[in-house]
């Protein structure tokens, strides 16, 4: 297959899909589903140390349920605290699938800790995946796409953020450092053809709730339900569509009305 032929693909690189209840897992299959070839971060080392643990990932099922759906996909463990990772990463997707498209940033990283006892290397783990991985995917992704003239549908990036910072300070600071970056993106790429946006999924339990939490978010809600990963996917797929180009440099609440 040319690179020429490539170019005019669909292809997204989605991080952090190793969980089978996570965001990403329900952004993958809204994505297969609208055609999309998917590359797919996971990594080991942070599930183990979650209370989810290792049980809660099957990146082998979510692979054949894609492949079903039609899509191309390839999976890469991949440790974004190593600043070399992101543009490793973007070279190796070149290489497997052609060039990425699109950019889905659903990774992170979150240890609950609060102004008086975060330790600086909590902080600066957070950071260094957080904030510092993405900065160097974005540029890594800029700097492997296409001339914007042959890019059918221009190219996309997404990141999910929260407002959680309280008690969890590394986490939510890191995520509004986040949007600033991806924000900026839009006008600093949008020569490329770039869409940049940050979407603020409000709370969905992906395995970190207990059951107070999860009980007290669904009274919150309006819709009396908490959000679930296909939520979330319809609006990354919506996105990345044709219909969502013109969305750019914003950060979006697709919470079912919690933030009100």
């Amino acid at each position: 297959m040319s690179k020429e032929t490539r170019m005019s693909e669909k292809i997204c690189l989605l991080t952090g899909a190793g969980r089978t209840n996570s965001i990403a897992n329900g952004i993958a299959h809204e994505l297969a589903a609208d055609g999309w070839d998917l590359a797919l971060t996971t990594w080991d080392g942070y599930d183990a140390a979650m209370p989810w643990g290792l049980k809660a990932v099957d990146a082998g099922s979510l692979v054949g349920e894609l492949e079903a759906a039609g899509a191309r996909v390839a999976v890469y463990p991949a440790d974004l605290a190593d600043p070399g990772t992101p543009a490793r990463l973007l070279g190796a997707v070149n290489d497997d699938l052609g060039p990425v498209t699109a950019l889905v940033l659903s990774h992170s990283h979150s240890v609950d800790s609060s102004i008086l006892d975060t330790t600086l290397e909590s902080w600066d783990a957070h950071y260094a995946v957080n904030v510092r991985a993405a900065w160097l995917a974005i540029k890594a992704f800029a700097e492997q796409l296409p001339p914007v003239d042959r890019l059918d549908d221009g190219a996309r990036i997404v990141a999910l953020t929260s407002d959680h910072v309280v008690h969890n300070l590394p986490y939510g600071s890191s995520k509004g450092a986040l949007d600033r970056l991806v924000v900026a993106a839009a006008r600093e790429l949008g020569h490329l053809g770039v869409s940049s946006n940050v979407l603020n999924p409000g709370p969905i339990d992906t395995g970190w709730m207990d059951d107070e939490i999860r009980a007290s978010g669904t009274e919150r809600q309006p819709t009396g339900r908490l959000g679930t990963p296909v939520d979330i996917g319809r609006v990354v797929r919506f996105l990345l569509s044709p219909e969502g180009r013109w969305i750019s440099g914003q950060l979006l609440k697709a919470d079912g009305g919690y933030s009100v």
